[in-house]
């Protein structure tokens, strides 16, 4: 989970790894968690599930040698708490990397449309894998619910966007990516913090330097931590003495349990639930950080869509229109913001909502989302790679990966069909290339 504080605040209705498209985003009490637990994922928008990861550069694309920033860096690393042996064994020769500079400008929770970003998210590949681990690791996922509050459902489903359960943890090599993002681009001062945190978890013998990858950002393990966030939060779960949330699916499970639960999860609460609006008048104020008392809410109209009851006390709860009036409406609750704490964008907060919901078994959105031309699962961007390929475009990999040799071919084939050629992957050009048009 990339951090909130390393993000931009670029435009939303989605406002959403590094995932999305790999298949692949207050109220004071929010405030106050997210500066108990600060995003996992530490600073930048990586949402370790929408968008392809950029692949490392090879070493003939390498950039320059950073030695020479980083040796002015040793001194203050080494009063941070660097071990000096560490310091010296892990940057000697590093090299910048353009594309993490690059990717610090495109965040996909902030740029996707929200009815595409969840299509990759919250599909049904990614509810039934969420399912057999619920059922892999029960007795695991008891405990924590006992120790923690949270429940498995939502463990289990920030699991299954941050990594896909462990199958995508990304591609830049950690130690050359927070290198480069500490000496060019914005935000030195931050990710200078996050790469000293990750060399301190190497030198205490936590991690492993070797192989170590993750996100541009620098978030990494089964669940993305950022390194500050892994320092401060993560746990070990398994009782060996290490808190390893790369190779611990206990440690790295118990660890997301215990930032939800001091981000200020409430134990036997819903996140929210998606709600009907009243016909035409006006609302109150909208918008996460818009709370209001339930009885308000009630007084407006606001019922929930399923024909059940909201909840009888008066709790604050804000009212969330992601596309607008037009689409899906959510009341949401205390436990929301511990989501959205994670990885502080409204799309991403939802995704592991509405996966969380689904592994409960809840049926799904009721309302649709204000498009003609939904979003693609991940079974359906393979196809529609597999379409692209058959008319000998050149797109790498069938993976349900959309990057940028598949949009191109997009982009051609939508021209050549006379539409207009954004790169987008939606139902209608699918439709197009199956029926061979």
């Amino acid at each position: 989970m990339t951090p909130a504080s390393a993000r931009l605040p670029l435009p939303a209705p989605l406002a959403v790894l590094l995932l999305a498209f790999a298949l692949a985003p207050a109220a004071t009490a929010a405030v106050a968690a997210a500066t108990t637990a600060p995003d996992p994922r530490a600073a930048v928008a990586q949402a370790p599930a929408p968008v392809p990861p950029i692949d490392a550069p090879s070493p003939a694309s390498a950039g320059p040698r950073l030695d020479g920033c980083l040796d002015g860096l040793r001194a203050t690393a080494l009063a941070a708490g660097v071990p000096a042996a560490t310091w010296d064994e892990h940057t000697r020769g590093r090299r910048r990397d353009d594309s993490v500079l690059q990717a610090l400008d495109h965040q996909p929770e902030f740029r996707t449309p929200i009815w595409d970003y969840l299509a990759g998210l919250v599909d049904a590949e990614r509810i039934a894998d969420g399912r057999a681990r619920l059922a892999e690791h029960a007795d695991l996922l008891a405990r924590l619910e006992r120790e923690s509050g949270v429940d498995a459902a939502t463990i289990v489903a920030v699991w299954g966007v941050e990594s896909d359960y462990g199958r995508v943890f990304g591609r830049k090599p950690l130690l050359d990516a927070l290198a480069t993002l500490s000496c060019h681009g914005r935000r030195q001062a931050f990710f200078r913090g996050e790469l000293f945190a990750l060399l301190k978890l190497i030198g205490r013998g936590d991690l492993q330097a070797e192989g170590l990858v993750g996100s541009w950002a620098g978030a990494f393990g089964h669940t993305q931590f950022m390194p500050s966030t892994y320092a401060r939060i993560a746990v070990d779960g398994d009782g060996d003495g290490r808190r390893d949330l790369v190779g611990s699916i206990p440690d790295a499970l118990a660890s997301t349990a215990n930032y939800l639960r001091k981000a200020g999860w409430r134990s036997g609460q819903a996140w929210g639930h998606e709600v009907r609006l009243p016909a035409g008048g006006a609302l109150p104020a909208t918008g996460r950080t818009q709370r209001r008392p339930l009885s308000s809410w009630r007084a407006a109209g606001i019922v929930r869509i399923d024909g059940g009851a909201l909840p009888a006390d008066d709790r604050p709860a804000a009212l969330l229109l992601p596309a607008g009036r037009a689409g899906p409406a959510f009341l949401v609750f205390r436990n929301y913001d511990a989501i959205f704490s994670y990885n502080a964008a409204e799309s991403y907060a939802l995704a592991i909502a509405l996966l969380s919901d689904a592994l409960r078994g809840a049926p799904g959105l009721q309302a649709a989302w204000p498009t003609d031309d939904p979003g693609l699962s991940r079974a359906e961007r393979r196809e529609l790679q597999t379409l692209l390929a058959a008319r000998g475009h050149d797109i790498g990999e069938i993976d349900g990966l959309l990057g940028e040799r598949s949009r191109t071919a997009i982009r051609l084939e939508q021209a050549r069909l006379g539409r207009e050629a954004d790169g987008r992957a939606g139902q209608s050009l699918l439709l197009a290339l199956r029926e061979g048009r």
